[in-house]
């Protein structure tokens, strides 16, 4: 499928490895304060212009969509261009757009600053897991991905927990502007980072220039492969419920137990700091029970599906009051615990050249099925239904997501076994 590497391995010292790694980390941080920092204004955002619950859906899962639409035409750049360049570029297009949040004057012109937020953030994860998968052994993928997804949960925690806290001292508009500033910097800073040299991409070993991959021989080999497709509909199930909880459980707080907006956000981030430690540990158990059991990388993701779907289920049909807050701090562990093994599979079973666009099409199936539908779906709900009766629905999506991952356990041994084995090459 594609001519192979260079014979020298792309080498860079341990503490170089970890240096990029946060710096990937920190991005991915605020790539979710910046993503996710609306939930903790939406109060603010209803009193002043009068939007409804839908509109405030709107306003998060405009995000999700933007991604959706540009994440598979950034991520071939990604993959075929330079990984540190694009990071760079799209990191500073997003934080701007965060700032340039604060000047609006309307739904429709916060609306297109959103947008603009997610066309910034499209390419940056695809071209994340590419750089983590070159600089780290494949053996420590699951952990090293489960690391790094760790910031989703903090950035989360940061993003609605300082938001509210900033809105109620300063106002909404000044969580924008303050939010957006990290973000430059941290992007500056990846222009100088070393990337490795762009793997060509042919149809086999033997192939001639004229040969090339194109774009659909792309999409079919990637299409092609169940234990992938599987994984990106598992993904989509719990990132569904992931956004709808991180979008609405502040104003349900503040709706149910009358709390103020930044006593609501700071009771919602202890649920997502719990779930820093879920993606990191779930990685690790993903790395060490894969030598014993080859599929473990689907297989967990779907028990840990299950099981935070039951807690879910649980929380918001039987339990209330510390009960049920209890049980909410649970499922937020449990909730990641899938995330590095399913991202590491988006990485096992394609070829190194197709990494950054294996996850952009992870990214838009599970932000068109997933992360761009929940937040929408529960505001669509409580504007009929109330808040409460919503957020009901929300655990049906983990069992999909369970379903969907025992599947692709059952094929993952055998894509694995089919991916071309090669080096990289460091640039320079």
């Amino acid at each position: 499928m594609t001519s192979p590497a260079d014979s020298r391995s792309f080498s860079v010292s341990k503490g170089y490895s970890y240096y990029v790694f946060t710096l990937l980390f920190l991005l991915y941080v605020f790539d979710y304060v910046d993503r996710l920092l609306v939930a903790s204004l939406i109060p603010y955002l209803q009193a002043d212009w009068g939007l409804s619950d839908t509109q405030c859906g709107l306003l998060m899962s405009v995000v999700f969509w933007s991604v959706l639409t540009f994440t598979f035409p950034v991520s071939i750049l990604v993959d075929r261009w330079s990984r540190k360049y694009s990071i760079g570029i799209m990191s500073i297009m997003w934080s701007l757009a965060t700032g340039a949040c604060a000047f609006t004057r309307s739904f429709g012109q916060l609306f297109m600053a959103r947008a603009m937020v997610g066309v910034g953030e499209a390419g940056y994860v695809p071209g994340g897991y590419a750089m983590i998968s070159a600089y780290f052994k494949e053996e420590k993928r699951a952990t090293i991905n489960g690391l790094f997804n760790a910031a989703v949960p903090m950035g989360a925690a940061v993003g609605i927990g300082l938001g509210g806290v900033i809105a109620v001292k300063w106002g909404w508009r000044h969580a924008f502007g303050l939010m957006a500033i990290p973000g430059l910097v941290l992007a500056v800073l990846m222009f100088w980072v070393k990337d490795y040299k762009t793997v060509r991409l042919v149809k086999s070993e033997q192939a001639a220039e004229q040969d090339l991959m194109k774009i659909r021989d792309i999409a079919s080999v990637l299409l092609k492969t169940p234990s992938l497709v599987m994984s990106y509909l598992g993904y989509a199930g719990n990132m569904f419920v992931t956004s709808a909880l991180m979008a609405w459980l502040p104003t349900y707080y503040h709706r149910t137990e009358g709390m103020a907006m930044d006593k609501a956000g700071m009771k919602t981030s202890v649920i997502m700091i719990l779930a820093i430690a879920g993606a990191p540990i779930g990685g690790i158990i993903a790395d060490r029970w894969r030598r014993r059991r080859i599929d473990v990388r689907m297989f967990f993701p779907a028990l840990s599906s299950l099981i935070t779907g039951i807690l879910l289920f649980f929380s918001f049909y039987i339990l209330d009051g510390k009960a049920q807050y209890i049980a909410l701090l649970c499922s937020g562990f449990c909730a990641p615990l899938f995330v590095a093994g399913a991202s590491a599979v988006t990485q096992d079973v394609v070829h190194p050249g197709l990494r950054a666009m294996s996850f952009s099409l992870c990214s838009i199936v599970q932000n068109l099925l997933g992360s761009s539908l929940g937040p929408l779906f529960v505001g669509w709900l409580s504007d009929r239904y109330g808040l409460p009766t919503a957020l009901l629905m929300v655990p049906l999506f983990n069992l999909l997501a369970f379903v969907a991952f025992l599947i692709g356990a059952a094929f993952y041994e055998k894509d694995y076994s089919k991916v071309e084995k090669m080096v990289l090459v460091a640039e320079g």
